[in-house]
């Protein structure tokens, strides 16, 4: 049965008094692809759990979470998998998905048990859902494309969306990972907040001598974390969520609250950014 770490929502105004340990301590996820383990994080901002499961050489199962109070995982959640290793399987309702690396499988809530096996690395984002939608696996060329930016301003990328109202239904989870051209390091900048939900990065596909530096914080008050690859990142709703690497990487970004508008943002000023 896999136990959750528990990470309370906290306000502005503290936020803004922490040391960087005590910033990691409430934002920062670490450590969570073990081979052998399913470690999860369950974050008071709007319920969602972020997590990892590595199969290695056996099977893993996702069923009971005590944190949930539920009777199993998905009695009340949706849940969203992106394989960012090799091909793996997640067995869902007596049914074997095989995901590739960078396809991400939808499951609606009610269920039951997910089993993961093969040679994936698999990240879970879960969501509470009041409403049952069809589990669907997204391929690659399923996603919706959006390229964006420019060399000019080192931010040439390509959004991939795939949990997306425009490719497949869920309940509020919204999900996908932007993958950046060699020579462009500057995600999601000017900046926005969007307090109507929160998000959650993982930051992967990056040199592990190399880092990126995630901006979060109120637009007059930012903050930074130093994040390594196969890192996750909480964003509160009252936060930017912006980086900058020193390499090339790609980041997963997932969001769930009150709406499932993607574009519902609020843009931030470059010059209001302190």
């Amino acid at each position: 049965m896999p136990k959750a770490e528990t990470r309370y929502a906290i306000d502005p105004a503290t936020t803004k008094t922490l040391d960087t340990e005590q910033l990691r301590s409430h934002f920062h996820i670490g450590g969570l692809f073990v081979e052998g383990e399913i470690k999860l994080v369950y974050s008071h901002y709007d319920r969602l759990v972020i997590g990892g499961a590595v199969p290695g050489n056996g099977t893993l199962t996702l069923d009971k979470v005590p944190e949930t109070g539920t009777a199993s995982f998905l009695e009340r959640r949706e849940l969203g998998v992106l394989n960012i290793g090799d091909p793996g399987q997640v067995t869902v309702g007596g049914a074997a998905h095989t995901l590739n690396r960078g396809e991400i499988l939808y499951i609606g809530m009610g269920n039951g048990d997910v089993e993961f096996s093969g040679a994936g690395r698999f990240y879970i984002l879960s969501a509470p859902a009041h409403r049952a939608c069809p589990t669907k696996l997204v391929r690659l060329d399923e996603a919706k494309k959006v390229p964006l930016g420019s060399k000019e301003q080192a931010n040439e990328r390509v959004i991939y969306q795939f949990l997306h109202p425009d490719v497949v239904e869920t309940c509020q989870l919204v999900m996908g990972y932007t993958q950046f051209i060699p020579g462009s390091i500057w995600n999601t900048m000017p900046a926005h907040v969007h307090d109507r939900r929160m998000e959650a990065y993982l930051y992967f596909d990056l040199p592990e001598d190399q880092r990126v530096i995630h901006l979060m914080g109120e637009p007059s008050q930012t903050r930074h974390i130093v994040m390594a690859n196969e890192e996750a990142v909480i964003s509160p709703p009252w936060s930017i969520h912006s980086g900058v690497g020193t390499a090339a990487y790609t980041f997963c970004w997932a969001m769930a609250g009150d709406n499932i508008d993607f574009t519902d943002m609020d843009m931030v000023p470059m010059g209001n950014l302190r």
